[in-house]
This record gives structure tokens, sequence and C-alpha cells, in this order.
């Protein structure tokens, strides 16, 4: 395999050798703590333009599976790994990893130390990266990194393009203009930012048609449909980048039970007047422990996000905090009783990590439900 390096913003280079794509990349750098379920963080739409260290050692060494793809088309861009395995042991694979990265342009490294990585972008935060070649200069490297402007529409690249109807079954049929607004009552409506398949797999459960519109859909397209809740999907880069969601949002409350996931979250919280930023180096990993303010309990979460919402701006927004994190103390879950709306900074459909929080589908399932009956 052919040498290659990743070269930091701020000159620090890591030379290894490379798999997947051998396209040069230029990507925001981070990194996840997971032991398990790099497919489903590689094919996760959150993580679009950028490219991801794992701190576990040896990844590959399951291979890939069609069933267990969290998009069509992954967004990410590159893959930073210690030891990759090219002979994967699992009676359910069907290709290796390297074949997937290669078919969707993501480009890897292998043999470095991903540990010493990892603790480099704890110092010095998230940081704009770039794959390529090992012959690559590497002051001009940094001055090309320098002056590039990263994407900001991540969003609208990782959306769908056109609005479809998924019934319980699994079965998909494009939303058309003329469709009867009755035959939809009752189902479920997702802004995708850049969903998730897990999340439409644990609303099928509802036992419901589901409605899936693009993030840039106006509120009173949704509300045509007249659907029993809403929900916006987790998806990539800055929410305030997603000035047509947040808008459609501040539409739909007070008329719609509302269920908001990691961007979806973010973007609840700034239509209700609320504010966010940018964190240090983000949240990535299977582990973090969740504390419900509700309840008492604690629970271990999935996550993937760069920003959080500022605690103080919460105050006069009518959400208050239900969920933070352990670690840091920043805001993990805010809610509205009055106007029957709850979102959560994490995951809770999981893939990959701990089942710990899926009881939040039955409570906004309980929520659509009372609704129907008053």
């Amino acid at each position: 395999m052919k040498k290659r390096k990743l070269i930091l913003e701020d000159g620090s280079e890591y030379i290894g050798t490379g798999f997947g794509s051998p396209e040069e990349k230029k990507i925001e750098l981070v990194f996840n703590t997971s032991m398990a379920g790099y497919q489903e963080i590689i094919s996760d739409l959150s993580y679009t333009d950028q490219a991801v260290v794992m701190t576990y050692p040896l990844i590959g060494n399951y291979g890939t599976m069609e069933a267990d793809n969290e998009s069509n088309k992954p967004g990410i861009q590159g893959l930073i790994v210690r030891e990759y395995c090219d002979r994967p042991s699992n009676f359910r694979c069907e290709e290796t990893l390297e074949k997937m990265m290669f078919a969707n342009g993501i480009a890897g490294i292998q043999g470095v130390d991903t540990r010493q990585i990892a603790r480099h972008i704890r110092n010095v935060g998230s940081c704009k990266a770039m794959i390529t070649d090992e012959a690559i200069d590497t002051s001009e490297a940094v001055a090309d990194l320098k002056a590039w402007n990263p994407p900001t529409d991540q969003v609208a690249r990782a959306s769908c393009k056109k609005a479809y109807r998924m019934e319980p079954d699994g079965s998909e049929t494009l939303l058309q203009e003329d469709s009867s607004s009755k035959a939809a009552q009752n189902a479920i409506a997702v802004i995708d930012c850049g969903i998730k398949k897990n999340i439409l797999r644990e609303l099928q459960s509802f036992d419901r048609p589901i409605l899936v519109f693009p993030w840039n859909t106006k509120a009173e397209e949704i509300l045509r449909f007249q659907p029993a809740g809403v929900v916006i999907s987790n998806g990539p880069g800055n929410p305030e980048d997603c000035a047509v969601t947040i808008e459609t949002i501040r539409g739909l409350v007070g008329k719609q039970p509302l269920m908001g996931i990691c961007l979806g979250h973010q973007i609840i919280s700034l239509a209700f007047g609320a504010k966010t930023y940018k964190l240090k180096f983000g949240h990535r990993g299977g582990n973090h422990p969740v504390k419900n303010l509700l309840t008492g309990k604690i629970e271990i979460t999935s996550q993937n996000h760069s920003y959080a919402v500022v605690p103080e701006s919460l105050e006069g927004t009518g959400l208050t905090a239900t969920h933070i994190n352990l670690l840091d103390n920043t805001i993990e879950g805010v809610a509205s009783e009055k106007d029957h709306v709850f979102s959560v900074q994490y995951h809770p459909e999981s893939a990959p990590g701990p089942c710990d929080s899926k009881y939040l589908f039955a409570r906004f399932r309980a929520m659509i439900e009372g609704k129907e009956d008053k």
C-alpha cells in the first residue's frame, strides 16, 4: 500500500499507509471513541465533510454489510485507524471495509498513532486537515488549509431531494404534490437533515405511514398532510446554517408534537430563541453518561455532535433543560410541556451504541397518541 500522510492545519503530520480511496481530501478532523460500529459511523451523514480518527486500535475485522448502513451514500471523507484488517471474520460479511470506502470515495490512513492524534485534537480542538500523498510538501499543504473555507451546505447535500412516504413494512413511494392529505392523516412527518436509517426503523414500529420531507420544506406544506407529529432528524454542520428549517419549526410549534434528535435538538432550541456554540472537540462515542433531570436516572448514550445549546440562553424561551452530560455538564435535552415539544442532543436510536435511551421513542408515541385523544 502507498504511503500517505495526514497534515493538520497547525503543521502536525502523521505518516502511514493508505487504503480506501486514493483521492486527496481536505476535511475537518474529529475523533470517535466507540469500540465497535465503524460501518454505522462512516455511513452516518452527520459526518459529512469530516474525517474520523478511530481510537479503538483494530478496524475492519468484521467487514461490512448492506443492512447495517445508516445512509445510502456516506458523506464522510476520511477514516484514520491504527490497524486496518483486510481479512474480516464474520458470517454476515458481504465485503471488506476498504471496498466500501473505495466505492464511496472515502480516503483512509492506517499505521498511525490514533490515540496520540486524538489527544492532540483534545488539546487544540477539531481542526482542518488534509489526507494526501507522502510526497506533498507539508508547508504548502498547511498554507492551502489555512486558505480553505469549509463548505456550509452540508445539510442541503445530506437531506433527501424529494419528499417520500414510507409504509410500516419499509416500502417507499414518492410523495406527489397532488397526494391526498386525508390518506396521510395520522402519519409521522420527518424533516430529513441527514437522517440515520435506524431512526426510521424505530418509527416504523409506530405502525403508521412515515412522510419524509427535505430539510427546506415549509411548515404549511407539512401541515397540509395533518401528521400526528413531527421528528426533526440528526444531520451535519452548524445548526445556524439551517435558517429555513428553523423557520419551519417556528411554524409548527404549538400545532404538532415535535421530537428533535441531535441537530434536530439544536434546531428546535434555536427556533425557540436559544443559542448554540461550537464545542472544542465535540462528543463522539458510545459511552457518554447523561443524567435525566426528570427521573434522576443515568443513561449511557451514543453521541456525535460538534455543537451544543448555551444553558443560559434557555431562560425565557419556554424550554427547560431535561438532560445534562455528566462529563462536561452540557445540555443534552430540552422540552416544552405546553407546546408538546422535546429533544435530545444524543442518539436514542443508537447504531452504534447502547439502547438505554430508546424509551424516548415510546415517549413520543405516547405524546402523539395523547394528542389524538383530545
